[in-house]
């Protein structure tokens, strides 16, 4: 087992003293670039610090909905992601996504290595007002969401170590490319004018399906019945992330501008009208209304609108919140008898970022607006982004699970991950 953490031990040394030969980029302090507009710079620094707060806020949601011997290793699973992904996007995460592009699927790892050239100066095509630092950064708030999403999937049977490497190679793997293909400006899915706005594709589709691979893979937990730890966690944990979707969204217009208000109101009026909406249909089955179901409805209609979220009117973010809350919640009740999604991601995620992904398709410049080309490379870009990062997540769970068992025993997933894993306990 030690050999697990012998090799993370020695790469973070490897890099630590690599770093310090790494130069200084030139362009990044006291440089004055005519280019920058200094509001839409002091915007995207706190759209950046909004963004990252939806990781805790994910912690605290999934958190909340296990039970008490596993709310520590849930909750670390989403705030590790904070380390591991900021590290593995300077050294060359955000040149695969961003840099000098490859065939239009991947960029090149070598263009911003170590984050040289990544500095105070704007870039023409990635960021034209803002400093390409801030751009960097904000977008890595993007990748260190992704897989934090996925963890609910697999709630309370993985092991904390495989599940480490897994979202390493997820983030090579799966999040790069599909981000570079639809954000970058030579990407494949860009140019067949596929429109992504805040990532209903390279967030939450991807992420959603790599949570139900995990959850087949893994199989079902000994014990499937669970009673939510602590429901105000939960709605800590969907306030965070309701405040941090506004960065989420807003700040993917990457400037101070209509579009930027427009997902704003978007925003807020999907996440609104899918949780009142969610809390009826259930009492409409003979559910009380509860919190973690106000909760997750808000969370479907944050989902369904995102991809979409500065390019629609006010009026279409209510029928979005409301049509995603109605199929998320449908979906969450058929696959649960089938598959064991501990916390509903791929319904929730998966479903409402297919769903509103393919909606983007119909309401921004594409079928209601005759185009029917830009629906079907809509159509193809979500089949082919489906396609891949169910095939590729299925193999790294494999590949992982050969050389670290990814399922804990039944005598640690009895016990708790708090113990089995980490030696703490949650005192309720």
């Amino acid at each position: 087992m030690k050999i697990r953490w012998l090799i993370i031990f020695f790469f973070m040394a490897l890099v630590s003293i690599a770093g310090l030969f790494i130069p200084e980029s030139s362009s990044l302090y006291n440089v004055v670039d005519e280019n920058i507009n200094y509001a839409d710079t002091a915007w995207m620094i706190t759209a950046t610090v909004l963004v990252l707060l939806m990781t805790p806020g994910v912690s605290f949601f999934y958190g909340g909905m296990v039970r008490a011997k596993n709310i520590i290793s849930t909750m670390l699973q989403s705030f590790i992601a904070m380390g591991i992904i900021s590290v593995i996007w300077v050294i060359f995460g955000f040149s695969l996504a961003f840099g000098d592009d490859i065939a239009g699927i991947i960029g090149n790892p070598l263009t911003f290595f170590m984050f040289d050239g990544v500095g105070y100066n704007t870039h023409e095509l990635l960021s034209p007002t803002i400093p390409l630092v801030v751009f960097a950064l904000f977008q890595m708030k993007f990748a260190i969401l992704t897989p934090a999403l996925i963890t609910g999937s697999f709630a309370e049977r993985v092991h904390f170590s495989a599940y480490i490497y897994f979202i390493i190679l997820f983030s090579i793997f799966v999040y790069s490319p599909i981000a570079h293909m639809l954000w970058h400006p030579e990407g494949l899915f860009k140019q067949w004018g596929v429109t992504d706005f805040a990532g209903g594709l390279v967030v939450h589709t991807t992420s959603g399906i790599a949570a139900l691979t995990g959850a087949i893979f893994l199989g079902k937990r000994k014990n499937t019945s669970s009673v939510p730890v602590n429901i105000p966690f939960v709605l800590l944990g969907v306030a965070f992330l309701w405040i941090g979707w506004f960065g989420f969204n807003a700040g993917s217009a990457l400037a101070v501008n209509s579009v930027a208000v427009k997902a704003l109101v978007n925003t807020n009026t999907a996440a609104a009208t899918a949780m009142l909406t969610w809390i009826a249909y259930d009492y409409l089955r003979g559910r009380k209304p509860g919190a973690v179901s106000a909760s997750v409805g808000a969370v479907a209609g944050l989902v369904g609108i995102t991809p979409m979220a500065g390019m629609v009117s006010v009026g279409v973010s209510f029928f979005i919140g409301f049509i995603t809350a109605l199929i998320c919640n449908i979906a969450i009740h058929y696959f649960s008898k089938s598959v064991d999604d501990a916390l509903d991601v791929f319904p929730t995620h998966g479903i409402g970022g297919i769903a509103g992904s393919l909606l983007t398709g119909v309401f921004y410049n594409g079928l209601l607006a005759g185009n029917t080309h830009e629906f079907f490379m809509h159509i193809a870009a979500l089949v082919i982004t489906v396609a891949y990062s169910f095939i590729v997540s299925f193999l790294l769970y494999y590949i992982i699970n050969k050389f670290i068992p990814f399922r804990v025993s039944d005598v640690n997933e009895e016990i708790g991950l708090d113990v089995s894993q980490h030696n703490e306990s949650y005192k309720n």
